[in-house]
Order: C-alpha cells, then structure tokens, then sequence
C-alpha cells in the first residue's frame, strides 16, 4: 500500500486516480509524451486546459515554465524541430506549469551526457526552491547526484539513506561552476 496525502491509493476509483494525475503529480517522462503537432507552449499549456485554466493565464504559466528551463528562443517549435534534450525540457516545464510536487520516471534515459547534466540540474533547481522532487532511475550515477536515495529490489526497500554530499555539492550548468 502507499498513501498519498493521507489517501490509500489503491482503494481509489478510475476518476480519483485521474484527478491526482491531473492536479496533484507533475509527471516528467523517459520518452517526453510530447504532442508532435502542438509546438513547446501548446504541449505545457495541455495539462492546464484540462484544469480549466483560462486561456491567457495557461499562456502566461507555459511560457514562464519555458523561460525557466532555458527555452525562450524555442517556444514557436514543435517536437520534430527540437533536439531530445529540448524535448525534454518541453517535458519538464509542463511538469512544473501547475507547480506540483515532481515526479521523474528516467528522466534522462533517452539524452546525452550534457542534456543530462543540464535536465538534472533543472530538477535541483526546483529542489532547492522548495519543490518536491522525486526521480525514478536504473543509473547509480544518477542516483548518487540525489538528496536522498531509496533503493528498491522486489519491491521492498533495501537501501534508505541521505547524500551527504549533496548540499555541499557546486552545481554545474553548462560545463561551469555556478
């Protein structure tokens, strides 16, 4: 079992599910999930049309969740005019719009060493602005870059422990010390 805001999850309808997907969760995906014919500010603005959000607030949201991950110049492109990297962090910034706690299934399975340096700093950056920010991966070298790591194997826990080192470590943005 697991709880989510003091709420069984497995004893939750179809609808429920749907409405904490929707307004509870921001989910960042290994393959993006992008829409190839919405450009970057129509696929971050989707999740907030299901909201009800109105059209110029949802408009103002995606593109100031696009500025934050570095994609003002790109807003205009669609998926097929983007590199995975970009696509990503398309991905990202409609995850964060709605400001819910993050959740990141291999968020960097699919991008190169730099993309990957650049989404995983991202999502440090939103950790040290106070969001909530969980990260799903296979790769220890991800793993070690995280606050906390919960090692499962079978579906138990057998590792729960506090990076040491991650507070006192430099962030990196592009190659260069922040």
């Amino acid at each position: 079992k697991y709880y989510l805001n003091g709420k069984d999850i497995l004893a939750m309808k179809d609808d429920e599910l749907s409405e904490i997907r929707n307004r509870t969760i921001g989910f960042i995906f290994q393959g993006f999930n992008l829409i190839q014919n919405l450009d970057a500010v129509g696929n971050v603005e989707l999740p907030l049309i299901y909201r009800g959000i109105d059209r110029k607030t949802r408009r103002m949201i995606s593109r100031k969740a696009l500025c934050m991950v570095g994609l003002e110049k790109r807003m205009k492109h669609r998926p097929s005019q983007m590199s995975g990297g970009q696509q990503q962090r398309v991905a990202v910034a409609r995850a964060i719009a709605a400001r819910p706690p993050i959740l990141a299934d291999e968020p960097t399975g699919n991008l190169d060493s730099h993309s990957t340096d650049d989404i995983i700093q991202i999502l440090k950056g939103l950790h040290k602005a106070g969001k909530t920010v969980i990260v799903i991966t296979h790769d220890p070298d991800i793993a070690a870059k995280s606050r906390r790591v919960v090692r499962l194997e079978d579906g138990q826990i057998v590792e729960d422990y506090i990076n040491e080192d991650y507070e006192n470590e430099n962030m990196t943005h592009k190659g260069e010390k922040v």
